[in-house]
């Protein structure tokens, strides 16, 4: 199989777990590019955290963020853009403020969450490492429905972290049977994250499928997380990372080495050494586009 589009994960794949990109990743990309597959990233980041690390490993491209809600390559010139309207964004905030959890409305230009303080010290750490608590306004108030109130908004997307992991499972369910107008994904034991109707990083590819001409199964996708799952195991070739979860493991064809042991590099390089250059195999009548 010829495959023309790459499709990274950002948090977990192609940063270390110190939040760096390894020298040997930028030249996988760079390696990968000079044979002219497309290279994305597809994260649950907004677009100016995800740009951001997009312009470190010098990738012009048409980015899938916000989970596949926000498409685009340049800010404000999106090929797609979904929001959650006003007044569900704001009731299910209402219904969500009744259990002990943080909960995170994510635009692009600022954040909006409850004072909430988790008491798993574990999942407090991980609570806004996929945003870019440097790139933009993170605002916290006692109450995000007494805001949303006085000033309503449509939200991309809306992260809850979770106390207890019944909760997740209770709010998940009822909230799914409420509001067919949203989509719910579970990304680990505490944290729920709601999307708009039909986003997902699989549908963000296959938009950006149809906009390039490229068919899913032309497309390698390597991730780590839960809601990469779907999208490794709907393409071409699906990778997962050596620090994902046995359930993504088990969805892969492939697993490459961690994000600490530069598994991005190591499977680009190990697998796209060889296929010949896309220009070529146009020249040979291999390929027709």
């Amino acid at each position: 199989m010829i495959y023309r589009l790459l499709a990274l994960n950002v948090d977990g794949t192609v940063l270390q777990p110190n939040g760096r990109i390894h020298k040997s990743t930028k030249e996988a990309i760079a390696y990968v590019q000079q044979k002219g597959i497309y290279v994305t990233l597809v994260t649950s980041r907004s677009f100016p955290a995800a740009k951001k690390v997009a312009k470190a490993l010098k990738i012009n491209s048409l980015l899938v963020t916000h989970q596949g809600a926000y498409i685009a390559e340049e800010q404000g010139k999106p090929i797609v853009q979904k929001s959650i309207p006003e007044e569900i964004t704001y009731e299910i905030i209402r219904f969500l403020e009744g259990f002990p959890c943080q909960i995170r409305i994510v635009q692009d230009e600022f954040s909006l969450a409850n004072k909430y303080k988790l008491n798993h010290n574990l999942l407090a750490k991980t609570v806004f490492t996929t945003g870019d608590p440097m790139f933009y306004s993170q605002q916290f108030v006692d109450s995000i429905s007494d805001t949303l109130r006085d000033d309503p908004i449509m939200a991309p997307k809306i992260e809850v972290y979770f106390e207890y992991e019944d909760d997740l499972e209770d709010a998940k369910e009822a909230l799914s049977s409420i509001y067919t107008e949203t989509n719910m994904t579970k990304l680990n034991d505490f944290r729920l994250d709601i999307l708009p109707q039909d986003v997902s990083k699989l549908n963000g590819l296959r938009v950006l499928g149809d906009h390039l001409g490229i068919a899913l199964k032309e497309m390698v996708v390597i991730g780590d997380g839960m809601d990469d799952m779907e999208m490794i195991e709907s393409c071409g070739l699906g990778v997962s990372m050596g620090n994902a979860s046995p359930e993504v493991k088990k969805a892969s064809d492939w697993v490459t080495r961690s994000n600490n042991q530069h598994g991005v590099a190591y499977m680009v390089k190990e697998h796209f050494r060889k296929q010949q250059p896309i220009e070529f195999l146009r020249k040979m009548n291999i390929i027709k586009r």
